[in-house]
């Protein structure tokens, strides 16, 4: 059975003005109202509001959580387990937070003596590398535009579109043994950033951040070498210089 916003607010412990305002920006849209105009929530709406919570919890912002819950990649038990492992990675830095301050007490009483590296460890302020797979998984709102576009195409549509690609990929491996800023090799990549904004808009910084991915990712390297081993790294080093070059 629908929940009433209310009833929502205090299942979960949060205010209904927090409800409201998810609603209002497009992050958590309830799936009915009642005659008199209260949102009803679906179980659906439930499971969903318990991904925000966990990323919530991870201290994502709210902009991000919208773009990689609505992302049509987005997987929910894939979210599920990166969420644990997030949440073993919190754990492990309070627990040694925690017997640093144990540590600290006791220091400060007299007890024990503790050396200036022991006086801060637990504190990490490096990024999460688990917020970075977050968003590589469900965040990159071009990739998925682009693959949606694929998904409409008619079957021979994405088979021209695939020659097309292998035709740039083939191109550009025989180029890969020279520079990347080369003539030749920024003439073959201003073919692939124009057949890519046929798929879905790609600004420069986007299709430079595409590039890095190339990398970053294994199954991209893995699928672009094939072509041609380092041909992903190739790519990666000529759409960077593309997008600066043409950002100026």
């Amino acid at each position: 059975m629908p929940v009433k916003v209310k009833e929502v607010a205090d299942l979960v412990g949060i205010s209904v003005r927090t409800l409201h305002h998810y609603d209002a920006i497009g992050l958590l849209t309830p799936d009915g109202t009642t005659e008199a105009g209260y949102r009803l929530y679906s179980d659906d709406n439930l499971e969903m509001l318990q991904q925000i919570l966990f990323f919530r919890e991870l201290d994502f912002p709210l902009t991000k959580i919208k773009e990689m819950i609505h992302s049509p990649s987005f997987n929910r038990l894939e979210a599920l387990e990166l969420h644990r492992n997030m949440l073993f990675e919190k754990r492990s830095r309070l627990d040694n937070m925690i017997a640093t301050i144990d540590k600290t007490m006791r220091h400060a009483k007299g007890e024990i003596q503790m050396t200036t590296k022991e006086k801060f460890e637990g504190f990490d302020f490096s990024r999460n590398p688990y917020e970075q797979e977050a968003h590589e998984r469900w965040g990159n709102e071009a990739v998925d535009k682009a693959n949606a576009k694929v998904g409409s195409m008619s079957k021979n549509e994405q088979e021209a579109m695939g020659k097309t690609m292998n035709g740039i990929y083939a191109q550009l491996a025989e180029l890969r043994g020279g520079s990347p800023d080369s003539a030749e090799a920024q003439a073959a990549i201003k073919e692939w950033y124009e057949l890519l904004n046929q798929m879905g808009p790609y600004s420069l910084e986007a299709f430079k951040g595409l590039g890095q991915m190339y990398m970053d990712d294994e199954r991209f390297t893995q699928s672009i070498d094939r072509f041609g081993d380092g041909l992903a790294k190739f790519m990666r080093d000529a759409m960077a210089v593309y997008a600066d070059t043409n950002r100026k």
